[in-house]
């Protein structure tokens, strides 16, 4: 089944058009990587996806389980399963992971017309969870990434993603500052998610993370449309030879 496809997508930005003319098609059980220098449209394509209002779609189409995706609110999309975890995971004081995170799978809940889970019911999942992930159990009575390394901010997404348990995970940059214990940790998190009725997309700059995660499909993008597409070993040669082929 085809989770997702994009076709004809271009999208402007603070008088800048960044991509052009884009297609990308991914279905259920899949695993897909975009990869490419900075500055060609690779994080716009997952902000876009997750409805950021900075991004002006100007033409195209996406259609998410046969849903005109761009019809849908920022807090609709969440809710029918598309998942982004950040580049930079943003800092939210007074309010604590636990806290965050109950309301935000209850939510989803309720969109989907069932029961709320109790606080103490919410407590067992996120620390079972947590526990899976080598979380400590301390850290989630914190506020939401404040004061977190970018590592643990990174295993916050990765515990936030294990626990709504989304139908499109959209990671922008996941490895992005992470050492590679912490990298392993949220690749491990990935592939225990990843099942046949799900899809993941990875955006990144680098093979080294598509070590641990493999990647189905390998999409080259420079200037904000899709150069390439290939397996794994796109990926390889890519870091081997880098991007100026395609520029």
């Amino acid at each position: 089944m085809v989770l997702l496809e994009v076709k004809n997508l271009c999208v402007r930005t603070d008088g800048k058009d960044i991509l052009k003319d884009f297609n990308l098609k991914i279905s259920a059980g899949e695993v897909h990587a975009i990869m490419g220098p900075n500055g060609t449209g690779k994080s716009t394509l997952a902000y876009v996806l997750s409805g950021s209002e900075r991004y002006h779609v100007t033409a195209g189409q996406i259609f998410y389980k046969n849903i005109d995706l761009l019809e849908l609110s920022v807090e609709e999309r969440a809710h029918e399963g598309i998942f982004l975890a950040f580049q930079h995971p943003v800092e939210i004081p007074g309010i604590t992971i636990s806290t965050f995170m109950r309301h935000a799978l209850n939510a989803k809940r309720a969109h989907q017309k069932l029961p709320e889970i109790s606080t103490l019911g919410f407590v067992k999942i996120l620390r079972a969870k947590a526990e899976e992930l080598h979380i400590d159990a301390d850290i989630l009575k914190r506020a939401v990434n404040v004061g977190f390394s970018g590592g643990e901010k990174k295993r916050m997404e990765a515990l936030q993603m294990a626990i709504l348990e989304p139908t499109l995970a959209v990671l922008d940059e996941p490895d992005s500052g992470l050492d590679i214990d912490s990298i392993r940790i949220m690749a491990a998190a990935v592939n225990r998610l990843h099942n046949t009725d799900n899809a993941v997309l990875l955006v990144t700059h680098y093979q080294r993370l598509l070590e641990y995660i493999v990647p189905d499909f390998v999409h080259i993008m420079v200037d904000g449309s899709i150069k390439e597409v290939g397996g794994y070993t796109l990926a390889l040669s890519v870091e081997k030879d880098g991007y100026g082929k395609y520029v």
